[in-house]
């Protein structure tokens, strides 16, 4: 492995659309798939929020790639893809995460990067998914070879996590590492993380969070704010299950007007956005259309506490 020596870039932007009345979001992403960046107009800047322990500033939406960067080489596969990474970044997004278990997914991220020529403007996340000290070091100088120079790696749903914890905290203080993470998926882990948090001093954690699964609110992420943890929130959407319950469904008025929302995708990670301990959700998509509206998130007023609870109010949570 080699130590880590790269460029921290600033946020570029993307431009404001004007609001659209309710369509479905096929329909409404699909003309603007198709307009190039260039001519969106001026652009805005991507929100950001500090990572707690090194204050520096992280863009408030990131890249998941789970399922969506599992493909083979064909340039039909590809390139949504490859345009998915240039609109993501040219919007001033940074957080690109992946893991071993997503199948060639760490492999898609790095070539499609170093193949855009654009590898030092992302912020490398993904995770170490074994047991043992030498299988996990080797699994992570895979992940670096696959993708690049990594930022962030995470204990994958804690497996193993102190063996791979000790391991991580050796590679950050050589150098080779910026930070230390853990992850899970399962709410039932959230007793684990929250001790994890106070004891193991972490510079972040990836949870599961959505409008439909609050139960992070309760104890962990009031311990990541304690304890100066940033947040990775995985599931935004729990699958696309919470966009296909509103298709059909328009976006209330009041979440146009107050705070910018085209979309219920654009709502549902304001939301999440409004809670103070989130550092960052991580939507995935291999649709250039989806991530554009995603993006949209990252722009304008986030919700207050009143309004997240009349976010709630309008699904009937």
């Amino acid at each position: 492995m080699r130590p880590i020596m790269r460029q921290i870039v600033g946020c570029g932007g993307l431009a404001h659309m004007a609001p659209l009345p309710p369509l479905s979001r096929r329909a409404l992403l699909g003309a603007a798939a198709a307009v190039p960046l260039v001519r969106l107009g001026r652009p805005r800047p991507m929100l950001t929020r500090p990572i707690p322990r090194t204050r520096e500033p992280l863009p408030v939406l990131g890249l998941g790639t789970w399922q969506t960067f599992d493909v083979g080489a064909t340039s039909a596969e590809r390139e949504p893809l490859r345009a998915v990474l240039t609109r993501f970044l040219d919007a001033g997004g940074r957080l690109v995460d992946s893991s071993p278990m997503y199948g060639r997914a760490e492999a898609v991220v790095g070539e499609e990067l170093r193949q855009l020529g654009r590898a030092q403007e992302a912020f490398l996340a993904t995770k170490v998914w074994t047991s043992g000290k030498e299988a996990g070091r080797a699994q992570i100088e895979t992940s670096e070879r696959l993708m690049g120079a990594l930022d962030l790696v995470q204990v994958h749903n804690l497996l193993d996590w102190e063996v791979q914890l000790a391991t991580l905290r050796e590679l950050k203080a050589q150098g080779r590492i910026r930070y230390v993470g853990v992850t899970h998926y399962q709410l039932s882990a959230f007793a684990q993380l929250e001790r994890l948090l106070r004891t193991e001093h972490l510079d972040f954690i990836q949870l599961p969070y959505s409008v439909g699964v609050r139960e992070a609110e309760a104890r962990l992420l009031p311990a990541a704010q304690d304890t100066g943890t940033a947040v990775l929130v995985m599931r935004p959407f729990e699958g696309g299950e919470l966009l296909r319950r509103m298709r059909g469904t328009p976006v209330p008025e009041w979440a146009r007007a107050e705070l910018q929302c085209e979309s219920w995708a654009q709502l549902f990670l304001k939301f999440l956005l409004g809670h103070p301990a989130v550092n960052c959700p991580l939507p995935a998509t291999s649709n250039p259309a989806h991530l554009e509206d995603n993006l949209a998130a990252g722009r304008g007023p986030l919700p207050d506490a009143a309004q997240r609870a009349r976010i709630l109010g309008a699904l009937g949570l």
